[in-house]
């Protein structure tokens, strides 16, 4: 299924009207409002393979209805979410998951829809079918060099898949852990896990770039080999140039501060990119700015500073990319509001008044500090938000026109009521 321009012209020109008045009111009081638009046109978020599906919990998963039942229908889905708000040109593999059979033909369908491919994901965490060596024990950190060496070998494989695809990244996240006190040696499950990411790193290209993803707990639940941003920037050091620390939004212990981190990693010139989710709990991988819009914002605030200071391009800097399970949701229209919570956020923290912050820090003056952040959070952005949109020929309302053209319906129709993706 794909929109036809028409179709999204017509919808728009039934809101024009409203959205002109909210947009005049609000670029009145935005002097640089020309500015943001051009950034946040040209701001990409990502879309994983993996979450064009229903998800689940190891209670059980509600699979909906007309999912995508191969690559080709995940390009699809995509290309819809594309088409609706011009915000999320790219996808995310997941291997082997989502395995391209002919590369070029995949890679031509996803041009049609003007998608690229973003980071490749290996997978480790799961057993394959046919495959000689279990993972149930851990895999780049297991006691086994055989275990290990299969699993090198499975990100090498994902590298060649990517290189392919025209992907310029491997992300790398570990269920390697522990559940008991005494299971492990800490120090050589975590060298074994240098040494084999060396060997994968041997094999990245040399415009590519390696994220080491980290994660407090689970499927473990006394020690994660890669547990927290000081390890993941520990073999991002040890590593070399090109690996960098991916953060995932969810993967932090309640309340941590992840504003902080994301600063010092920039500082370090070591942050890689992001999954966006949201949590109340822990890795609840809830909608993105769902619980916490505006732990969102001071994220954003703290992306936009310290990307400033080190000169580099908001678009194309960082890896950006959400990784959430849509349990309940129908994942498209999930996705869709991830999508827009990002680019409010995003639009916030480029509101703020960078000048007047600085002097407000400088003379240790709390209250304007606060009023200064405070001021951009509470600023209503969805208007400039939908005007980036409209000017790139996308929907003013997205998920109002995913709705009116019944397009759930429309892929249930050509899927069936039975598909189920791949993935989480």
């Amino acid at each position: 299924m794909r929109l036809e321009k028409e179709q999204i012209e017509q919808h728009n020109k039934q809101l024009a009207a409203k959205h002109q008045r909210a947009f005049d009111y609000i670029a009145a009081d935005v002097p640089q409002v020309e500015e943001i638009l051009k950034k946040l046109q040209a701001f990409q978020i990502a879309i994983p393979s993996w979450a064009l599906g229903t998800g689940g919990t190891r209670f059980g998963r509600f699979s909906g209805k007309g999912e995508p039942g191969n690559l080709e229908q995940k390009i699809e889905d995509v290309g819809l979410l594309h088409a609706l708000n011009r915000s999320s040109g790219a996808i995310s593999l997941h291997i082997p998951w989502d395995i391209p059979k002919d590369a070029e033909k995949i890679k031509a369908l996803a041009a049609s829809y003007d998608l690229q491919f973003d980071a490749v994901n290996s997978n480790t965490f799961q057993d394959q079918a046919e495959q000689e060596h279990s993972y149930k024990f851990g895999s780049l950190h297991h006691v086994d060099p055989k275990v290990r060496q299969q699993a090198v070998q499975h990100n090498i494989d994902v590298i060649n898949h990517g290189i392919a695809l025209g992907s310029k990244a491997l992300t790398v996240w570990l269920a390697d852990g522990s559940s008991f006190p005494g299971q492990l040696n800490f120090r050589e499950a975590f060298q074994n896990t240098l040494e084999s990411l060396k060997e994968i790193y041997k094999h990245l290209p040399e415009d590519w770039k390696l994220f080491v993803e980290y994660k407090a707990f689970e499927p473990f639940f006394y020690s994660m080999t890669i547990g927290d941003w000081g390890q993941s920037l520990l073999l991002a050091s040890k590593l070399g140039d090109k690996a960098y620390t991916l953060v995932d939004l969810g993967h932090h212990l309640p309340n941590a501060n992840i504003e902080q981190i994301v600063s010092l990693l920039l500082m370090e010139g070591k942050l890689g990119g992001f999954h966006f989710n949201d949590s109340k709990y822990a890795d609840d991988d809830l909608t993105a700015g769902a619980i916490k819009p505006y732990q969102l914002f001071l994220i954003f605030n703290e992306l936009v500073e310290g990307m400033d200071a080190r000169g580099m391009d908001h678009a194309t800097g960082l890896g950006w990319m959400i990784d959430a399970s849509h349990n309940l949701k129908d994942p498209l229209v999930d996705l869709l509001q991830s999508v827009e919570a990002i680019m409010i956020a995003y639009a916030q923290a480029l509101l703020v008044d960078r000048k007047a912050l600085k002097e407000a820090q400088s003379q240790n003056n709390i209250v304007a500090a606060q009023q200064i952040l405070q001021d951009a959070f509470r600023t209503d952005v969805r208007a400039i938000v939908a005007e980036a949109r409209l000017r790139d020929g996308a929907a003013l309302d997205p998920i109002a026109l995913f709705n009116s053209l019944a397009i759930r319906e429309a892929l249930i129709a050509e899927r069936g009521n039975n598909t189920v993706a791949t993935g989480l």
